[in-house]
């Protein structure tokens, strides 16, 4: 039958829209019988039947024969003096079956018809893209550049969904003209109006965790865990991670030689400095490496109130911290605990020259050649150690102790 376009590109639908052919057939028969029903009043009748690979569709009304003053109802009995102009061979109680042509429906039924196909082969697009990209969240997926926008920008994937990725979900320096490629993860799907609004994202740790999977074999093949990932984007990111293999340092096979693994990372996501340390469930130790590179002199960790105080020499506080208090901050997501950085505070020594006033200068001299050129190194020393480097008697060595205590105690 002549199918005026009504489906003479489903092969373009089956391949480009993702209609699958059991599911397109099942809509062009239902759309038909919906307008054989407006038409005759019933589809039962009717035999429908549809070619997916050619592209026609052939529609068939079933009558049966009855005499000439007989027919009640000729949509579905016919006079045997009509069926048998056609064909003597057939009798009163045959079954005839004649194809039905569109002309038939009618001009206002056909664009009705027509109307009725392409939105629900649009309903099923969206469907189809919705589920597709519903199983894809959390993956990366490439697309194409398409259109900047202040707010967003619209991606084209391989097959020309449209993808969007906003503002907050890039990274703060990326920068993208029409034309270049993007890596992103699908963060979300949802529908707007009926309508799939597919939403990426560049600064989920989801994103930095699936670009680890895909350079690290070990990570991949599950030797190697990722325990946890925070970030700030496009500034630094921390990643805990655990090796299941003795044998495997997790850390240099995350880094890679030379920094080879880590380094295409890092240059995904603009520059981010991402810090790679092993994973402990000891909270202390965690902290401790959370907080490289700076050294951690003493901790005091509260496990209600998941409260930590760091105590630091004075020339680590600023690493703890970090440029911008980048470093504190992550460890503190990392760690989930409320870490405070305190300074040690340091009692300053005195030189032993500065006590010429109290210590006679040959007794200096003598503690000086013994090798004590301050005060806090004579009183690490034992009195009887004192008088026998400096060959001092008792009470002397007794009265610089004395002397140099003082001074502290002030």
């Amino acid at each position: 039958m002549d199918n005026l376009n009504l489906i003479s590109n489903f092969a373009e639908f089956k391949e480009l829209k993702n209609i699958d052919k059991s599911t397109m057939i099942g809509v062009l028969e239902d759309v038909f019988r919906h307008a054989l029903q407006k038409q005759f009043e019933t589809d039962e009748n009717f035999d429908v039947i549809i070619n997916p690979e050619k592209g026609d569709l052939e529609i068939w009304r079933n009558r049966t024969v009855v005499e000439d003053d007989a027919v009640e109802n000729p949509n579905t009995e016919i006079a045997v003096s009509e069926v048998k102009a056609i064909d003597p061979t057939y009798e009163i109680g045959d079954e005839y079956a004649d194809q039905v042509q569109l002309a038939q429906f009618g001009r206002r039924t056909v664009l009705s018809l027509r109307q009725n196909l392409a939105s629900r082969i649009m309903d099923l697009e969206k469907a189809a893209l919705f589920e597709k990209y519903s199983e894809k969240v959390g993956e990366i997926i490439s697309g194409e550049v398409y259109q900047v926008w202040k707010r967003e920008v619209l991606i084209m994937d391989d097959e020309d969904n449209e993808l969007m990725l906003p503002k907050s979900e890039q990274i703060p320096n990326d920068f993208y003209r029409k034309g270049d490629t993007i890596k992103a993860i699908v963060k979300s799907v949802e529908m707007n109006n009926n309508q799939p609004r597919i939403i990426l994202s560049r600064t989920a740790p989801q994103f930095l965790e699936r670009l680890f999977e895909q350079e690290v074999p070990e990570i991949f093949d599950g030797l190697i865990t990722i325990k946890k990932i925070v970030r700030i984007p496009g500034e630094r990111a921390k990643v805990a991670v655990e090796s299941y293999d003795d044998r495997i340092d997790p850390v240099g096979a995350c880094v890679g030689m030379k920094g080879s693994r880590i380094y295409t990372i890092v240059k995904e996501l603009r520059n981010e400095n991402i810090d790679v340390l092993n994973y402990t469930a000891n909270t202390s130790l965690m902290i401790q490496r959370s907080l490289n590179p700076a050294k951690i002199s003493s901790i005091t960790i509260d496990e209600e109130k998941k409260t930590a105080a760091v105590y630091l020499k004075p020339d680590q506080v600023s690493l703890a911290i970090g440029k911008g208090g980048l470093n504190i901050r992550l460890s503190k997501m990392l760690t989930g605990y409320d870490i405070d950085v305190y300074r040690e505070v340091e009692e300053e020594d005195v030189a032993l020259t500065e006590f010429t006033d109290e210590i006679e200068g040959w007794i200096i001299e003598a503690l000086r050649n013994a090798g004590c050129d301050t005060a806090k190194s004579v009183l690490e020393l034992s009195v009887e150690e004192i008088a026998s480097r400096a060959d001092l008697e008792t009470e002397q060595a007794e009265k610089v102790i004395e002397i140099l205590k003082a001074e502290f105690e002030e």
